[in-house]
């Protein structure tokens, strides 16, 4: 079973192929405005151990757009395979949001089609 440590708040054991955003909504307060859908980048985590070395076409494509590619990652794109360490950048209790959003499905959406982490 993974481990996923959280900066700042300990370390838990995650079932092997459950979505980081999930994972992460269980102890934390992260947002995922967009409903894990990667439409938004309110699930931004930074990795300090542990990052994948693919990612999804859509994180790609979000992270470039918003100009954050090589800086961090969407916890909705992500599965939890092996242990982890990451930094929550988002919470719900540091923004003015009233909810953190849409609950995110068990599943990676959109339908994930895969590529190397690009080396930045």
């Amino acid at each position: 079973m993974p481990k996923l440590t959280i900066e700042d708040f300990g370390t838990r054991d995650v079932e092997g192929g459950e979505r980081l955003v999930n994972a992460l909504a269980s102890h934390i307060d992260i947002g995922h405005r967009c409903g894990g859908v990667a439409a938004c980048t309110t699930c931004r985590v930074r990795f300090l151990d542990g990052e994948p070395d693919r990612m999804t076409i859509a994180e790609r494509n979000k992270l470039r757009k918003a100009e954050l590619l090589g800086d961090s990652r969407l916890a909705c794109q992500i599965t939890v395979e092996d242990d982890m360490h990451v930094k929550v950048l988002m919470r719900v209790s540091e923004q003015a949001w009233e909810d953190a959003g849409p609950e995110p499905g068990e599943v990676i959406e959109p339908s994930p089609q895969w590529v190397d982490r690009p080396e930045l």
